[in-house]
């Protein structure tokens, strides 16, 4: 009734009202509850999912309808229900426990109703309230399963600012990607993470993809990994050196290493995880700070003990960086160990300073990223561009048709056909060429406003085009243009000329 001559944009027809009768799920019987277990119980959840839910209990619940009248769906299964179907996403999480009993037919209750199980919701913003309020009822009504212990629900995630879309190909393909980048997974993996939309809608540009690589892995990461290693194959034959008595600048870099594992693991658990692969980053920036302070180069030159110790610290670190990298690099921190000449080194290790033993003996140094180049980029963009100029030309729809006019008015407009003689572009005029037509009368110039169209204008000379002869003279540019050259405009806004398709004499009318 709120609509204003509402019809079908597909067929045109205009809605009819229908009485029909449909199944509810109470959920304002289950507001109290739910106002304890997410505004009081779930503070912790992000703040985006927090925020949905509580905008949805400020404005009290009402009973939502789960059925549907359509020929397709599940039926809702109740006497009295014949012809209706469930609600898609009544039925879709119910879908979630029957695919674990398929799969799991002798234990798949203990993953949906043992105390001890840890239920998280992985989803996207649109589903927030049917996980943190639709789902949770159904399960809480039932009686027997537990509830979400959190919804970590990202927001959407643009690319190249504009909504990804694999049906008009507006995409980053996987297997495109892997063919594009060989041996860069990682790189993909690390930049999707840094730009997470884990709080609100975020954008994925090539640009940030390259800037990401080659500033943050290739100089901070893949620059301290090498520093390290490179050094101590220079001035130790590639063997881990002793490690000597510490300075208090060398213990402050251990406990500023040690502190990292706690934080990245506090923020894996509550699902940060752009802020958690930015803290595992920290640690080589931590490295790359320590090797800048301490110049293990320029104590080699005096001081052989003291640029063991130096080295032995960094290669500490790099073994850290193996470890603490493995869920968010899992390809680098293999390549990694190949590097260091290590079996992979469990998590719990992680902050230790003993991983790597006096003489140990390390690998071939390679570089861990590489950088990528401008031209590299350019053509991503450049696919982009050109998927979007095939979506712009396939949903085309030509502008509705002008106010008629009567047959008369048209007769008084005198198209021809000419002959170009000369065209060439108007000096200090970017937009305009000058065209010296032969009209089968005499010659005449006309200016057209066609010069980003075509840059090479002494290429049209002999070409016919069709022209209106009679409108009136003007002057542009101190030129006396006597007539309209025609064109047709495109779906891009490109303009291309329009040209009899077999030549006729010069002056030829279009009738």
């Amino acid at each position: 009734n709120d609509l204003i001559n509402p019809k079908s944009t597909l067929s045109g027809s205009v809605p009819v009202m229908r009485t029909t009768r449909h199944w509810y799920l109470p959920l304002d019987k289950h507001e109290a509850w739910l106002r304890q277990w997410i505004l009081e119980d779930h503070k912790e959840w992000k703040t985006n999912v927090y925020g949905q839910c509580k905008s949805w209990l400020d404005l009290g619940l009402q009973p939502r309808a789960v059925s549907r009248d359509l020929d397709w769906g599940v039926p809702v299964p109740v006497e009295g229900a014949e012809g209706k179907v469930l609600y898609v996403w009544f039925d879709a999480p119910i879908g979630y426990i029957s695919n674990t009993r398929e799969l799991l037919p002798d234990s798949w209750e203990k993953w949906w109703k043992q105390e001890d199980t840890k239920l998280v919701h992985f989803i996207g913003k649109d589903n927030i309230v049917f996980h943190c309020i639709v789902f949770p009822v159904m399960l809480k009504a039932e009686g027997s399963y537990i509830l979400p212990e959190n919804v970590p629900a990202n927001e959407f995630l643009n690319l190249e600012g504009d909504k990804i879309s694999t049906s008009r190909n507006w995409a980053v393909w996987l297997h495109e990607y892997l063919e594009e980048f060989p041996g860069k997974q990682d790189v993909l993996r690390y930049v999707l993470t840094a730009n997470a939309p884990e709080t609100k809608d975020n954008d994925f540009t090539w640009k940030d993809f390259q800037a990401r690589n080659n500033n943050e892995l290739v100089a901070v990461l893949g620059n301290f990994v090498n520093r390290a290693l490179v050094l101590t194959q220079k001035y130790f034959d590639n063997r881990v050196p002793a490690a000597g008595e510490l300075t208090d600048y060398d213990r402050e870099t251990l406990a500023a290493v040690e502190k990292v594992k706690a934080s990245v693991e506090q923020l894996l658990e509550t699902f940060h995880f752009r802020d958690a692969q930015r803290e595992a980053m920290n640690l080589a920036r931590i490295g790359n700070k320590y090797l800048a302070d301490t110049e293990p180069w320029k104590t080699a030159k005096t001081d052989m003990k003291r640029t063991a110790t130096i080295l032995h610290v960094a290669l500490q670190i790099t073994a850290n960086l193996s470890i603490v990298c493995e869920p968010f690099l899992p390809f680098s921190a293999e390549r990694l160990r190949s590097f260091l000449q290590t079996e992979k080194l469990p998590w719990e290790q992680l902050g230790r300073f003993d991983l790597l033993k006096e003489g140990h003996r390390l690998g071939t140094a390679e570089l861990l990223f590489e950088k990528i180049e401008d031209a590299v980029i350019e053509q991503q963009v450049q696919k982009l561009l050109d998927t979007r100029k095939t979506n712009e030309a396939n949903e085309y729809r030509a502008k509705p048709v002008k106010e008629m006019i009567p047959f008369d008015t048209f007769e008084k407009l005198d198209i021809r056909v000419g002959t170009v003689l000369e065209c060439e572009k108007v000096p200090k005029a970017d937009k305009l060429l000058r065209f010296l037509i032969d009209d089968g009368l005499e010659k005449r110039t006309i200016l057209s406003g066609i010069a980003a169209y075509y840059p090479n204008p002494q290429e049209l000379v002999g070409r016919q085009i069709c022209f209106i002869a009679n409108l009136e003279p003007r002057k542009l540019r101190g030129i006396l243009s006597e007539g309209m050259i025609l064109s047709a405009e495109n779906s891009d806004g490109t303009l291309a000329l329009i040209s009899p398709t077999k030549e006729v004499i010069p002056g030829s009318p279009v009738v």
